[in-house]
């Protein structure tokens, strides 16, 4: 197969030997070139911009902007890119951002190297790849309940032990906003307490242990 044949890959992860990994296995591949590194978000963009790859390998988690925020990111600047995120979590509320950010599939970092490749086929050729058990967490997901902005904040302060009146103080507004907000998200968690939501979210992946 001819060089200018071949899908070629930007691969973004702030681990240089998750990226020499796959460097070296996807360059041994027929149909695959990598043309690409990046260790952050920043740098994903602007070698984006120079080799213009045919297909992103995205790590979800990095420091600084998050593989989401990149992946929005490089869509609105190229609507064509096509992303695969993959991710040590597989968790519904991180593969539903990261495909409302605009990602092609999403695959957990354990997958067998079969899968990727052919996930990374599926992908180029314009078409969504989720895994079964990813695709099924999608689709018992409840829009309904999922938190605003706001609510996010709350959780996020909750679950670093902060009390009612200190939330209130970190966010501006009054102790009565901060119950009221409360309420609401356990009633879309459906958990009866602080340290209930808090397990809710990690379990889901609206939060993660920093």
């Amino acid at each position: 197969m001819k060089s200018s044949s071949k899908i070629r890959v930007l691969l973004v992860d702030d681990h240089f030997f998750v990226r020499l990994g796959l460097a070296r296995a996807l360059n041994r591949e027929p149909d695959f070139k990598v043309v690409g590194e990046a260790g952050n978000g920043t740098e994903a963009i602007e070698v984006f911009r120079r080799v213009k790859p045919d297909l992103v390998l995205m790590d979800y988690h990095m420091p600084g902007r998050n593989g989401v925020a990149v992946t929005r990111a490089l869509l609105r600047e190229f609507s064509a890119a096509r992303v695969l995120m993959l991710s040590i979590d597989e968790k519904e509320e991180d593969v539903h951002r990261a495909l409302a950010a605009g990602a092609a599939g999403y695959l957990p970092k354990a997958t067998q190297r079969e899968e990727l490749l052919r996930a990374m086929r599926t992908v180029h050729a314009g078409e969504r790849f989720l895994p079964p058990t990813l695709a099924a967490l999608l689709t018992a997901r409840v829009p309904a309940n999922e938190l605003t902005p706001r609510e996010l904040e709350v959780l996020e302060l909750v679950s670093k032990g902060l009390s009612t009146h200190e939330i209130a103080h970190v966010l501006g507004c009054a102790k009565t906003t901060v119950k009221w907000h409360f309420k609401n998200i356990m009633q879309k968690l459906e958990v009866s307490g602080r340290t209930e939501a808090t397990r809710a979210a990690l379990e889901r992946g609206i939060l993660h242990v920093e």
